[in-house]
């Protein structure tokens, strides 16, 4: 090995000439036998299309044997194994197994411990899946293109893909009144859903499948997953055919944010010739790739691991960008229901893209997924050649590498954690070596980012073109081939092919789409009217339960504020509503509110990076533990559907559809109460919300009564009984999660001139007794509501039991019920209130969140010291057990039945 070689050891137990040797003699598939694939993927909507294009392939040529998801960068791990699934049920394909992350780590010394899972880049792994968003954070959070709309697909996945009839076996016919047979849809939905502990993790998938026989990998995320893998079965590589890879680009010259020849000299241009397509982060990285820059390290062991690889750059797939003639042509040939939902994807991401950039010669929207699927069928239907010749991409062969660190090498600034304070390298790597320098930290990296507003000068995850013996040949496609059809107005080859396939009806499904009803709720409003503001944890969604079962003459539930920076991701907003659907009140408006902490950057997880993303976090949380999946679909979803009024590049098909935001639903809530009757407020989660509605609504304080704070710890000295629950930042032993997630916010909360009553943590583990709590659901009365919440209670409870370890925080969950019990009737539960000064520290991670007693500068708030717990156990049990308020549709089941139903 070369000087400038930093590679694992162990990568190489394998000789790398053998692997090579093997792969290529291999060939085509045996005679008679499929091409076996395996797709890694981050479940961007650009990789919907390349999955759905492998799916309607002949299988008897390419077998898709199994998906593993990357949840380190375009989606969320909960959401995006949820959306393979319907995918994958949708086509028939219910056999392929979905991994996805994985509760395994990485220990200090290097060892990877089984079923690590690519919840993060390997440069941020360690025992724990809470970590930093090193190169995630480039990615944005919210709608327009960022997670949320990718967690959702647009709001398309609700929509369209949950209630799939296929064409084999559902339509039954039975006889009518008058004695004809009448054609009957049933709904359905596929059986397969996120469930703890028993999701296939993507190592788990990956040996399967290799293992199985020679299998050809298809990349197109980052490389976490398969780097893992080559690095811990290194006697599977043989079995490895071939590794195509969408990402990189290597002599590409990127054409977004170019000025017009003849434009305005107030032009600047933004990646006009960059390598890279970081469109968030160019300023100070120019020369990556979004699926590389995911995971540079990964994406060094996959290409340097002696496999024969094929790229698909950002050098081709600038070469073949979405046209208005692909666009019409694709929107005329809609004969198939995948045909369809690919193009209204397509379609909603024309009409929400962030500029308007989308069909001109600078713009910013290409063929990236599904053009390297169709490279790599061709180029695989060819019989391997090996200079790669296939129908859609010219190719070339290019000695290249992938830069995972900045010169000068060998000096420690704290940047990269394979080096620094370290006297051996992790995993043996070379002191000196190309691994060694500086590791770009973020997309704000004062390293990179030159102060004369030069060219960025950091190259983490280039694709660069090198000799030497840091090089490793790789077949790179140089730019899409023009259609040979002159006569046809697409002028790419894999255009004709991609609309081909997608309509084609050789493998396909039908589809009809389910109608809801909306229940209207009856009643008229007398009680106090209340806004809800929560974070989607386990625990929230049983306070609101709890506040639809009470009395309307008790309590009006006006309103929900979402916070999206608490422990589950925005995109499980679609969750409430279905919680709400089930007990019919479609009425109550649900406002989306910030995705990040208060006063932090847009992108960034600065808080959230304490929450972990595997079992316990966010996974979890984001399906309800599995269990979100049995609820009743709501005929609302989160959308990206908008209209220019509301700061949409353009309208959209149906913009009254639009997802409302939080500050929305506040000052519709707000405008509608009298003065007679104010708003009292409820909150689950950070105060990220509330902060921002009293900045922006003077008038807050007169309207609202008083605000219930469920969180905080309030310590008088560092008291053993007064810790938090911050179990993720053990430098912080006071602070609780919910103050800790946004402590610029809760400060400002605090320190308003709002009535607050503070349900602390102290108070809630008085009430976090599973045992108690489920024996006494267990004496009531039995409805739909009660039910559910009981599963998910003894879900939680066994989870606790069995795996300490991933779980022994889930008991906050259930502490986290007290506030809807106190706002519904406090007087039952005999509480013990003091009023005590108190303020919130910020200003440094070992102290942010935390409450303190300050007799000179604190504020006086209510603090609910002590309760009757018995007394608390039984009210909570009675109130899911009443019949008199209870769920109009019980579940998803309970609805399909009513779908199925003829009218009478």
């Amino acid at each position: 090995m070369g000087g400038r070689k930093d590679l694992f050891l162990f990568t190489f137990l394998v000789p790398v000439s053998l692997i090579a040797a093997a792969a290529w003699n291999s060939g085509m598939a045996a005679e008679g036998k499929p091409r076996r694939i395996l797709l890694d993927t981050d479940m961007d909507t650009d990789d919907i299309f390349a999955l759905l294009y492998l799916l309607k392939q002949n299988r008897s040529h390419f077998d898709l044997k199994a998906v593993t998801i990357n949840a380190n960068a375009w989606s969320d791990a909960g959401h995006a194994v949820n959306h393979a699934y319907d995918i994958l049920y949708m086509m028939n394909r219910d056999e392929i197994p979905v991994g996805v992350g994985g509760d395994g780590g990485i220990l200090d010394d290097g060892t990877i411990l089984p079923d690590v899972g690519g919840y993060h880049p390997l440069i941020e792994q360690g025992t724990s899946t809470a970590s930093y968003c090193r190169y995630r954070q480039a990615i944005p959070i919210g709608g327009s293109g960022g997670r949320l709309d990718v967690d959702t697909n647009f709001g398309f996945r609700r929509r369209l893909l949950p209630q799939v009839c296929l064409n084999s076996s559902i339509i039954r016919r039975r006889p009518s009144r008058s004695g004809k047979k009448s054609t009957q849809v049933a709904w359905h939905q596929g059986k397969r859903r996120y469930v703890p502990l028993k999701q296939p993790t993507a190592q788990r998938v990956l040996a399967d499948a290799i293992s199985a026989g020679p299998t050809t990998l298809l990349a197109i995320g980052s490389h976490t997953n398969i780097a893992l893998f080559l690095m811990t079965h290194p006697r599977l590589k043989t079995n490895i055919e071939h590794i195509f890879i969408m990402g990189g680009g290597v002599r590409s010259s990127n054409p977004t944010g170019c000025c017009p020849v003849n434009g305005s000299s107030s032009c600047k241009p933004r990646q006009c010739g960059d390598h890279g397509n970081l469109f968030t982060a160019y300023a100070g990285n120019p020369y990556a790739e979004s699926n590389i820059f995911g995971d540079p390290f990964a994406a060094y062991q996959v290409f340097h691991s002696g496999i024969p690889v094929t790229l698909v750059p950002l050098d081709a797939t600038n070469t073949i960008p979405i046209t208005e003639n692909f666009f019409d042509e694709f929107e005329r040939r809609q004969g198939t229901f995948e045909a369809r939902y690919c193009f209204e994807s397509l379609k909603m991401t024309r009409d929400t893209w962030f500029d308007n950039q989308f069909y001109t010669v600078e713009q910013s929207y290409f063929m990236w997924d599904s053009f390297a699927s169709g490279v790599a069928v061709s180029i695989m239907r060819n019989g391997d050649d090996y200079d790669g010749e296939n129908e859609f991409a010219e190719m070339e062969f290019i000695n290249m590498t992938v830069v995972t660190s900045n010169e000068p090498y060998g000096v420690h600034d704290g940047s990269n954690p394979f080096f620094d304070g370290r006297s051996v390298p992790k995993f043996n790597l070379q002191k000196l070596g190309v691994h060694s320098g500086h590791v770009q930290t973020g997309i704000d990296d004062p390293f990179c980012i030159p102060e004369d507003g030069g060219r960025g000068r950091c190259e983490d995850g280039y694709t660069k073109e090198v000799t030497g013996p840091d090089s490793v040949r790789v077949l790179v496609a140089e730019r899409a081939k023009p259609n040979q059809d002159v006569r046809s107005p697409l002028n790419r080859e894999f255009f004709e092919s991609f609309l081909d396939v997608s309509t084609s009806e050789l493998v396909s499904v039908t589809n009809k789409l389910g109608s809801s009803d909306s229940f209207a709720h009856a009643g008229r409003s007398r009680g106090r009217p209340v806004v809800f503001d929560m974070d989607m944890s386990a625990g929230d969604f049983l306070a609101l339960f709890y506040l639809l079962k009470a009395p309307r003459e008790t309590i009006d539930l006006k309103g929900i504020l979402v916070n999206g920076n608490g422990w589950a991701n925005a995109a499980t907003i679609d969750v409430i509503y279905d919680v709400l659907h089930m007990m019919g009140r479609d009425d109550i408006p649900v406002g989306l509110g910030s995705v990040t902490a208060l006063g932090t950057p847009s992108l960034g997880c600065k808080f959230a990076q304490a929450i972990p993303h595997g079992s316990g976090g966010f996974i979890d949380s984001d399906t309800l533990f599995g269990l979100a999946r049995g609820l009743p679909r709501s005929p609302r979803r989160y959308t990206a559907e908008n209209s220019v009024e509301f700061g949409a590049p353009r309208d959209t098909d149906r913009p009254s559809l639009r997802q409302p935001l939080a500050l929305e639903v506040w000052r519709s809530v707000s405008e509608a109460s009298s003065p007679r009757n104010k708003i009292s407020v409820l909150t689950n989660g950070p105060l990220t919300n509330l902060a921002s509605i009293i900045a922006r609504d003077k008038n807050a304080a007169k309207i609202i009564e008083r605000v219930y704070i469920v969180g905080g710890q309030v310590s008088s000295g560092g008291v053993k009984n007064e810790t938090g629950n911050v179990f993720t930042v053990p430098t912080n032993k006071f602070a609780e999660f919910n103050m800790f997630l946004d402590p610029s916010a809760a400060k400002q909360v605090f320190r308003s001139d709002l009535s607050i009553t503070l349900l602390p943590l102290s108070a809630q583990r008085k009430v976090a007794s599973f045992k108690r709590i489920l024996e006494t659901l267990r004496l009531e009365e039995k409805t739909p509501e009660s039910n559910f919440v009981r599963r998910l209670l003894s879900l939680l409870h066994k989870l606790r039991q069995d795996e300490s370890k991933l779980y022994h925080h889930v008991d906050m969950f259930l502490g986290e019920l007290i506030g809807a019990v106190f706002l519904v009737d406090h007087s039952k539960l005999n509480p013990v209130i003091e009023t005590k000064p108190i303020k919130i520290l910020t200003g440094s991670m070992s102290e942010d969140g935390q409450i303190r007693v300050d007799e000179r500068h604190g504020k006086p708030v209510d603090i609910v010291d002590d309760l009757d717990s018995e007394a608390y156990y039984n009210v909570f049990a009675s109130l899911l057990g009443d019949k008199k308020q209870s769920a109009v549709i019980g579940s998803y089941e309970e609805q399909k039945k009513l779908w199925n139903t003829p009218p009478q």
